[in-house]
């Protein structure tokens, strides 16, 4: 979960405040996409029509035409892992931003997902990061999608994973998620027991409350 969120507010924090409202209309009307206008944006999700105009001019930076396909977004996120391969958490990860599975993220898309990521209720953060683990979208988390989620991150982390990883550690740490999140034990995961589990957590519950004030 802190990994979704702080690169992201790694992202967010290189932005600078320097232009008035008529300059990021203009902008917003110079783009192929044109996003929702920010009285509309600012109603939908938990950021103030300020905190929305320097999201915007820090995704326009980066996405001129106004949305990200998948191969701009694994070149965006995988400068914050330069000593790692994060393009395959980055793929899970875009698909969990595409909502709409347009095979693209618009600014809309963005700031809702972050609007969740750093402003929502705790219910909110976890439902979206079951989204995001539920690879096929079928409402469960099996030992397959775990793994790759798992492996995803090693291969993300790289050689500055601490302790060095044994080949096993991937298996291992899916087999501990499971006998902490599948109460039942029929083998996979539902949105409720994964809910109920980590709320059970004070570390997990720590983390979701770390970037709640990062912008």
């Amino acid at each position: 979960m802190g990994l979704v969120m702080g690169t992201f507010s790694m992202q967010t924090k290189q932005v600078s405040y320097h232009k008035d409202k008529a300059d990021d209309d203009l902008e917003m009307t110079m783009v192929c996409h044109r996003p929702e206008g920010l009285d509309q944006l600012e109603a939908q999700t938990n950021f103030s029509k300020r905190e929305l105009q320097v999201l915007y001019r820090g995704f326009k930076n980066e996405c001129p035409s106004g949305v990200v396909n998948e191969d701009t977004f694994k070149q965006i996120y995988s400068q914050f892992f330069p000593h790692g391969d994060a393009s395959t958490y980055a793929h899970f990860l875009f698909n969990a931003f595409d909502s709409a599975h347009t095979g693209s993220i618009k600014f809309e898309d963005f700031v809702t997902a972050l609007s969740i990521l750093l402003r929502g209720t705790i219910t909110e953060k976890l439902q979206w990061t079951f989204n995001l683990y539920d690879i096929n979208r079928d409402g469960y988390i099996n030992k397959e999608e775990m793994t790759d989620i798992v492996r995803a991150i090693y291969d993300m982390m790289g050689k500055y994973t601490y302790p060095v990883l044994k080949n096993d550690a991937p298996k291992q740490h899916v087999d501990a998620f499971f006998q902490k999140m599948d109460k039942n034990r029929d083998g996979v995961v539902t949105l409720d027991e994964f809910i109920l589990s980590c709320q059970e957590d004070e570390n997990i519950m720590r983390s979701l409350q770390l970037f709640e004030n990062v912008i």
